[in-house]
């Protein structure tokens, strides 16, 4: 459900989308390749059932749950996105992102990536056509850095703050978004749970792709 009313904001003109978790049903990939990199990077395993519980906290909680040094992260990171272009073929988009990515598309509101995942793995995941409703791209951000590229992506489009909303399904997606002043719209199908999201309190909690939809689309366009 919502938990904010759509109607009393502005229009939505530039919608800024996270990748894994929100578009890509990356999660179970996740799971499966973590305590490789664990072993590879040094950092303590998991069994799944604390990788389910580690998934209310924050990244930095996380980041020590893992025993997570911070300058491993640019190394992980890119090996991650190394282990994802060869997986890529494995990993799919969550049912109804195709009519989501659509009906944006259809209404006219600009549409942006910004996500820690490769540029190239994104693309070879939603498939030429998906990737051509994409209006910008902002890949390869570290952890913490999604906060900056938004920033400057609506800078350079000209865009007010209020016009743009950022979708993502983590914690540190919402912490991103109302740093750089923009309304966020947490989605509870991706990898932090529902109750972790709703704590965080942003503007927004959608639970199903329509729900996304009728906060985004405005009413009439086909989706």
């Amino acid at each position: 459900m919502l938990e904010s009313n759509a109607a009393a904001r502005p229009p939505v003109r530039l919608v800024i989308l996270d990748f894994d978790g929100t578009l890509a049903d990356s999660g179970p990939w996740f799971a499966e390749v973590l305590n490789s990199v664990a072993r590879r990077y040094r950092f303590r395993e998991v069994t799944r059932e604390e990788l389910e519980r580690i998934r209310g906290e924050s990244p930095a909680t996380m980041l020590r749950s893992l025993d997570v040094a911070r300058w491993k992260l640019p190394f992980i990171a890119r090996h991650m996105r190394g282990l994802m272009a060869r997986d890529a073929h494995a990993v799919a988009l969550f049912p109804r992102i195709d009519k989501l990515l659509g009906a944006l598309s259809a209404a006219g509101i600009a549409t942006a990536v910004v996500s820690s995942n490769a540029e190239e793995n994104i693309r070879r995941i939603l498939g030429s056509e998906l990737a051509a409703t994409i209006g910008h791209w902002r890949c390869g951000s570290s952890l913490f850095g999604k906060s900056a590229k938004m920033r400057k992506l609506v800078a350079d489009l000209g865009m007010a703050p209020d016009a743009v909303l950022a979708v993502g399904d983590e914690i540190r997606d919402i912490d991103a978004a109302e740093e750089a002043g923009f309304a966020a719209a947490a989605v509870t199908w991706g990898y932090a749970s529902a109750e972790a999201l709703r704590a965080r309190r942003p503007r927004f909690v959608v639970d199903t792709v329509e729900e996304l939809m009728a906060l985004t689309v405005p009413a009439g366009v086909a989706g």
